[in-house]
């Protein structure tokens, strides 16, 4: 095995404590001579990989000895203060181009989240790291309050949930994503959300009167109705009948909820495209979308590592199924394939879609939300008026 230049190399001999950074892009996962990783009880991630910028390799090899009892991972969250709290996206295939993150991390843990290897820019690993080690931003609602008020702001929807999940866990206690929302709302600014937590039933009050002037819409990401599997690929989100639910409760409320599908892991949960699509129109769902799995950088090894742990027998034909979809590469980060793919099996899922979409007429297209009723907030004390 060969280590990047410039970067010393330890080994480890006790076999549960790191794994190598070797990816696993043109070999099977789990080929390596490290040890295979054992996975921990309420956490996606069955490795903690260092990130790509660190300044050693830690490489894991199997002394023979029976691994120790690992004790629970606890989740530290720490804070940071933001200079700007609005991030700008100019790329061409994604619906948005502002976006608010009041997380850094996320603690539902879902092994394939597209955003894990965002926390190597902190210095810290994308495996059990992103998803125990989170980060807050307290003073996002100030933020924003000021970035809105700046004269040369101008108006378009902002996403939340675009890199971590805006009601995660800890939104319970530190309420940053409803601090968002209330400034939002008090602008009367148009706002999209993602999430897969049910804990976004709690802000259907600001959600339902923003919704009544076409300033809010939600997106609930479905991957799975299979209980137990997605207890193990996303094991702290909201079950699968638990988002049903809560699509259910949303558009009760008069909220315009689409259903994504994503993403659509080949060969473990392709066969239920249909059957999802049809749980979310009944629920209530009037939009649908979908992204097939993405393995960017250290995304590679982790889900690799994933499915040695869990479904050692699909591996070859989940990663066999990606590559058929990307050009023989497990990931290729081109603008209007990376999250659908191309080649007869992309083509395949997203002829599926687009039927079964239209059989329950849901809509691909987001829905237009309003940015003519903005109104920009006051800071620091008012001059009065003379007259």
């Amino acid at each position: 095995m060969r280590t990047p230049a410039g970067r010393p190399r330890i080994t480890l001999l006790r076999s549960d404590r790191m794994s190598s950074d070797t990816p696993h892009d043109d070999a099977q996962p789990g080929c390596s001579n490290r040890p295979s990783a054992r996975p921990l009880k309420g956490r996606g991630a069955v490795s903690n990989p260092p990130d790509r910028y660190a300044a050693t390799h830690i490489e894991a090899v199997d002394d023979g000895w029976t691994p120790e009892e690992k004790s629970p991972l606890k989740t530290t969250v720490t804070t940071e203060t933001s200079r700007r709290i609005i991030s700008r996206n100019p790329s061409p295939d994604i619906p948005f181009d502002q976006s608010i993150n009041p997380y850094r991390g996320c603690e539902h843990g879902c092994i394939y989240c597209y955003a894990r290897p965002t926390h190597a820019y902190l210095g810290l690993s994308p495996g059990l790291d992103f998803e125990s080690r989170l980060v807050a931003k307290p003073d996002a609602a100030e933020r924003l309050r000021a970035e809105l008020a700046h004269p040369a702001y101008r108006v378009t929807p902002i996403a939340l949930g675009a890199n971590t999940d805006p009601y995660q866990p800890i939104e319970r206690h530190w309420r940053l994503t409803r601090e968002v929302l209330s400034v939002l709302q008090a602008c009367r600014h148009p706002v999209t959300l993602t999430t897969k937590s049910a804990l976004i039933e709690r802000d259907i009050d600001l959600l339902g009167e923003m919704a009544r002037d076409r300033l809010a819409q939600v997106q609930i990401s479905l991957t799975t109705l299979d209980r137990s599997l997605a207890r193990t690929l996303e094991p702290r989100a909201a079950s699968p009948e638990r988002r049903l639910q809560t699509i259910r409760r949303l558009a009760l409320a008069g909220i315009p909820v689409t259903v994504l599908v994503a993403p659509i892991i080949p060969a473990l949960t392709d066969a239920e495209l249909d059957t999802i699509l049809a749980a979310a129109a009944d629920a209530g769902a009037t939009r649908a979308g979908y992204n097939l799995l993405r393995l960017p950088l250290e995304l590679k090894q982790l889900f690799g590592d994933w499915l040695q742990a869990h479904a050692p027998g699909q591996a070859q034909r989940v990663l066999n199924r990606l590559r058929d979809s990307h050009a023989g590469q497990l990931y290729r980060a081109q603008f209007g394939t990376r999250q659908t793919g191309s080649g007869a099996y992309a083509d395949m899922i997203r002829q599926r879609f687009q039927l079964q979409a239209r059989r329950l007429n849901l809509k691909a297209a987001s829905l237009s939300l309003e940015t003519g009723l903005f109104t920009r907030p006051k800071i620091g004390p008012e001059q009065l008026e003379l007259f």
